[in-house]
């Protein structure tokens, strides 16, 4: 259960939709469900760490730790979803890039058994570029805080001929 309470007035993810709407798979998708979706706003990412995941094979054997830029690239899959959702593009098989990453700090070690949730807020949002404040919190405390922008992008076509 997440430690956030699910607003059911907001619209929510489940793993299918998600993968609607951005084009990670396993072993790269770090998001399992988004909920309290704010179009244009923001949006709680969760992701429930579990061992068997492979990063934790070499990071760490003996106390597996989830990578810093794992956590900010949940919080990316999340804000992506929410812009996908806000601006009714689903099923376009979108591509997201980071542009930049900023005042990126890791507070506490995420571990396998921990619920991750990924609090993300809009910044600014114009066309394809966004720009987000994301958080990764673990029984309500931060773990990980980062600003970051990416821009959001159909793939590209193969000419005709």
């Amino acid at each position: 259960m997440p430690f956030t309470d699910i607003d059911p007035d907001l619209d929510q993810a489940d793993i299918d939709e998600i993968k609607r709407c951005i084009p990670h798979r396993y072993p790269f998708l770090f998001i399992d469900r988004v909920f309290n979706i704010e179009p244009n706003t923001g949006a709680v990412g969760l992701k429930n760490v579990t061992v068997n995941e492979p990063h934790f094979q070499g990071h760490f054997p003996a106390k597996p730790v989830m990578p810093g830029v794992t956590i900010v690239e949940a919080m990316a899959q999340t804000a992506a979803v929410m812009v996908v959702k806000s601006l009714d593009l689903m099923d376009n098989d979108l591509l997201v890039y980071f542009m930049s990453l900023d005042s990126c700090k890791f507070r506490q070690i995420v571990q396998p058994g921990d619920q991750l949730e990924l609090h993300v807020k809009v910044i600014r949002g114009r066309g394809k570029v966004w720009k987000f404040w994301g958080e990764g919190k673990v029984d309500g405390k931060i773990a990980a805080e980062c600003e970051f922008t990416a821009m959001i992008q159909p793939p590209e076509t193969k000419a005709a001929g």
